[in-house]
């Protein structure tokens, strides 16, 4: 199927993840605000909407590079898959990542001024994420394989105290937002993480880690943004 500029980006991702190395390219965000058209995010970017579809067309049509299908999983194994997968490396990178971030600001701090805000946004961002993949595990995600296995039962479920898993997804993309905002920010203050010139070896592991967390993290939002939420929306609908 041919690419349009009116194609929602999310579901395009889901779709076929490969497309996302596009919207990479153009700093086009695919998770936070994956419910945009290709033509909105391009009129906001100031792109060329006929040249980035061009690019995604061109992906779209090598057939020959295997990628997860994560669309057609499970839902209670995409589910051990963020949590094993994602959930884990944002608590064992934040853990690597923090100690570099203290050094590196404490001893570059005064010439670069701006590692200071960088080091305050990854400490708030840490804190925000660790309590929120506890919400996640703790509530929602239980209460999606509850509704999984009662559909494979063909049972009714309970309705949960929060009335609709609606409304813990809302609140889950709103802090989805807020980290992707936070990334924003370090991705602009760090030059796209291009270390200076007179950076250290610490220096430069740090930006490289920080940009392979953000790579992580937007796979991570996108997997739950674009794909869990919306089948789990569903799949309540059919419970009810």
């Amino acid at each position: 199927m041919d690419i349009t500029k009116e194609n929602i980006i999310g579901e395009l991702v889901a779709r076929d993840y490969r497309t996302a190395s596009i919207f990479k390219k153009h700093r086009i965000d695919f998770c936070c605000q994956g419910n945009k058209t290709i033509d909105e995010a391009c009129q906001k970017k100031g792109l060329d909407a006929k040249v980035v579809v061009g690019e995604l067309n061109e992906v779209n049509n090598k057939s020959s590079e295997k990628v997860d299908d994560y669309q057609s999983w499970p839902l209670d194994l995409l589910i051990d898959y963020i949590e094993k997968k994602h959930h884990r490396y944002v608590e064992e990178k934040i853990s690597e990542i923090k100690p570099y971030l203290d050094k590196v600001t404490r001893v570059h701090g005064a010439h670069h001024p701006e590692l200071l805000e960088i080091n305050e946004l990854f400490s708030g961002s840490a804190a925000e994420l660790t309590q929120h993949m506890k919400k996640e595990e703790l509530i929602l995600f239980p209460f999606i394989k509850k509704m999984v296995e009662a559909n494979q039962k063909g049972e009714m479920i309970e309705q949960p105290p929060f009335g609709t898993v609606d409304n813990p997804i809302q609140m889950m993309r709103h802090e989805h937002d807020n980290e992707g905002e936070r990334f924003r920010q370090i991705a602009q203050l760090s030059d796209n993480y291009i270390p200076p010139a007179d950076a250290c070896n610490t220096y430069r592991v740090t930006y490289a880690l920080l940009k392979e967390f953000e790579e992580d993290l937007h796979l991570h939002i996108h997997l739950e943004n674009n794909i869990l939420f919306p089948k789990s929306l569903e799949l309540e609908s059919v419970n009810k």
